[in-house]
């Protein structure tokens, strides 16, 4: 029986993550799994697929830091802002020294304000941004505060860019590309796209469709624990009696917990088996900072 956890598939260009999704459940043979944070079909590399329990982690994951690998063309825009898309424009493409590759880099890192692409899956009164821009209507966005950690920029060819980055929940990297081709006054837009990693977890761990089915067949599924998927989150190792109030909602508890550091908002409670038991989250209740359980899981 398939227990719960987190599995890393290495996805390849062209399904969509929900029909990823659908296969592997049928692999797997299990009725609760949901992706952690969607890729395009255009796009390739990690995506998370939370498998029983491990779905009552994917805030956790939409809300890390995610980094990818991409390529832009310049001097072409389209209306999608990636290589799907309608052309809307063509212009020369200027001969772009080292500062200025290493300006643009300065430019685009940081806190930035981006505006949402027409083509995404935000709602407008209602309606999907995209189903309007397929009957060629575009509305207002409202500019939306996004970071970029970390972005590196290297030519690729006279009017290709491959660029490294790192960016908060909310970013598109497609939209991102765009915005730099707009800065250099050529345009651009987005050819390939592979995500490398989702906080410390990589696209070095992952397996992709084919090689989990060659697995599943010799009964192998190579699920990560809850607890060894949120090693990034402080941990709390607590005795049993302790742990046996968290799961019956007892939040009296969680005063034994010290404040928070560094700014972390969540904690992971395990027991002496490293087996993920609760998540705790840090907030403010009448200016007072306090835990609250938020996340109890079965064994």
């Amino acid at each position: 029986m398939t227990q719960s956890g987190i599995l890393l598939i290495d996805k390849v260009v062209g399904p969509s993550s929900a029909q990823v999704v659908h296969r592997v459940k049928k692999l797997l043979g299990v009725k609760k799994i949901g992706h952690l944070g969607t890729l395009d079909p255009f796009a390739s590399g990690l995506l998370l697929l939370g498998v029983n329990e491990g779905t009552k982690i994917a805030d956790l994951f939409l809300g890390g830091v995610k980094s990818y690998r991409a390529l832009m063309v310049l001097g072409t825009e389209t209306d999608t802002q990636d290589c799907t898309g309608r052309v809307l424009a063509e212009r020369p493409v200027p001969d772009l020294s080292a500062q200025e590759i290493e300006a643009l880099e300065r430019k685009f890192t940081g806190e930035l304000e981006q505006v949402p692409p027409m083509f995404s899956a935000l709602k407008k009164d209602g309606m999907r941004l995209y189903q309007l821009a397929r009957e060629g209507k575009e509305v207002d966005r409202a500019a939306r505060q996004i970071t970029i950690s970390s972005l590196s920029l290297r030519r690729a060819g006279a009017t290709e860019i491959e660029f490294d980055v790192s960016c908060s929940r909310g970013t598109y990297v497609r939209t991102l590309a765009h915005d730099m081709g707009q800065a250099l006054g050529c345009g651009a837009h987005l050819r390939e796209l592979r995500r490398t990693a989702c906080e410390h977890l990589t696209v070095e761990q992952a397996v992709t469709v084919d090689r989990l089915e060659a697995l599943c067949s010799s009964g192998t599924v190579p699920l990560i624990g809850l607890s060894q998927a949120l090693a990034h989150l402080s941990v709390i190792v607590w005795d049993s009696a302790t742990l046996s109030k968290l799961r019956q909602g007892q939040q009296d508890t969680l005063h034994k917990l010290p404040r928070p550091a560094d700014g972390a908002s969540f904690v992971r409670i395990t027991d002496g088996h490293d087996t993920l038991v609760a998540l705790a989250q840090w907030g403010t209740d009448g200016g007072i900072g306090r835990w609250r359980l938020a996340r109890v899981f079965a064994v």
